[in-house]
């Protein structure tokens, strides 16, 4: 399996259309799934996917005309090298295998990669994101169109409209990645007149932001450091309060260099960042590696909803936004499956309508998720859709596990 990860046309497709361009075997229901989500914009010509361990897909591939790429699932196999290599001799030397294991190592991956000449590996459990972000260049055969950001994962939260609880959504999830999910995190408030962090989180909002926004050269790691204030044990805040008759004269690039000096010191950034069609808010949103769209079950949501969808994704961006379908239920509302209709897609994550116990959280400054419940629970789904950051609170071990982003 030689590595052939970027051929440059398809014009050998063209001549042997018996070879489908993408088939994916998958040993269980949620890794197909993964799959199928996370390369449904790469893989725009056909594909096919089917419910099988590395054994089912190698006897199949027997019978099967070899695919232009192959994704097999290697997880729970005692010999994992030797079963590719078996699956070496029944496919055609210039497929493009991509595997799904459960080994983290970075052993493991150097000797599939290096060794098998796949062009990529990942492990379990995987997430739309991680698939789009790490397998979609390959299956839509070409390079990454920009380099990977270095240090943390930007995660930007964006109401479609104002008051759908986008930022209640922010500040609990940047509260479970940091006090579940024990990453290093930062909030940052992108709303600097009327940002509702600081309150929230039950913290301070300070100078810094405005500083940081109109004064670019001067943002450094020390600065950084002195900027945010503590809102947790691995929490951090950067908010600010101005007076609103005061405008912000914001220096192109302020964005940018605020959010790699944020990256160095943080396994997540959730910034808070209200649409705006230039501006800080717009550049985090393009900076950003995942959108997170907030809407409440009214057609107005549902009409700017499809407008945000329709923006251009950001250079970092390899997946969709996730849709967040907040106040479902609540009464005089569509109910989810007219949402989905309008929007044809299910909206990735429902949180129930919980106007009482919210207001009392945000009265006190004190996360809501906190106190456990389906908000919580809608919390950890979301983290894991966006982070690949599961529900358990213990960090992953090993190599691959400690720099994982």
């Amino acid at each position: 399996m030689p590595d052939h990860p970027f051929p440059d046309s398809l014009e050998d497709a063209q001549h042997r259309p018996e070879r489908r361009a993408l088939v994916c075997f998958a040993a269980d229901a949620a890794t197909e799934e993964a799959l199928r989500t996370g390369l449904a914009e790469a893989a725009r010509q056909e594909a096919e996917f089917r419910r099988a361990d590395i054994h089912k897909a190698i006897a199949a591939l027997r019978e099967m005309p070899t695919p232009w790429t192959l994704v097999v699932d290697v997880a729970g196999h005692p010999q994992p090298l030797a079963v590719l290599e078996d699956l070496s001799q029944v496919v055609e030397p210039d497929v493009r295998v991509l595997v799904v294991g459960d080994r983290e190592d970075v052993g493991f991956y150097r000797q599939i990669t290096r060794g098998l000449g796949a062009a990529d590996y990942l492990y379990k459990p995987l997430t739309p994101a991680m698939v789009a972000e790490h397998f979609g260049p390959v299956v839509a055969r070409r390079r990454f169109v920009a380099p990977p950001a270095r240090g943390g994962r930007l995660l930007t939260v964006t109401g479609v409209r104002g008051g759908v609880g986008a930022s209640t959504i922010a500040a609990n999830l940047g509260w479970y990645l940091a006090a579940v999910a024990q990453r290093h995190t930062a909030v940052l408030d992108a709303d600097l007149h009327r940002g509702v962090q600081a309150l929230l989180l039950g913290a301070q909002a300070g100078p810094g932001l405005r500083h940081a926004v109109e004064h670019p050269d001067r943002v450094d790691e020390l600065f950084v450091e002195r900027a945010t204030v503590t809102a947790g044990e691995r929490l951090h805040l950067l908010a600010a309060e101005e007076a609103l008759a005061a405008p912000l004269a914001y220096a192109p690039g302020a964005a940018e260099r605020l959010v790699a000096m944020l990256r160095r010191r943080c396994n997540f950034i959730v910034a808070d960042t209200p649409y705006e069609a230039a501006g800080f808010g717009r550049d985090l949103l393009d900076l950003a590696q995942h959108r997170i769209l907030v809407l409440e079950p009214t057609l107005a949501c549902l009409r700017d909803a499809l407008r945000l969808l329709q923006l251009e994704p950001g250079a970092g961006q390899a997946h969709r936004p996730l849709l967040v379908l907040n106040r479902a239920g609540r009464k005089g509302g569509l109910s989810a499956t007219r949402v989905a209709e309008a929007l044809k897609q299910e909206p990735d994550i429902i949180l129930p309508d919980l106007p009482k116990r919210l207001e009392e959280a945000a009265t006190l400054g004190q996360p809501a998720a906190a106190a456990g419940g389906p908000f919580r629970d809608a919390i950890a789904r979301l983290a894991r859709a966006a982070g690949g950051v599961g529900a358990e609170a213990a960090p992953r071990r090993g190599l691959l596990g400690r720099f994982r982003r």
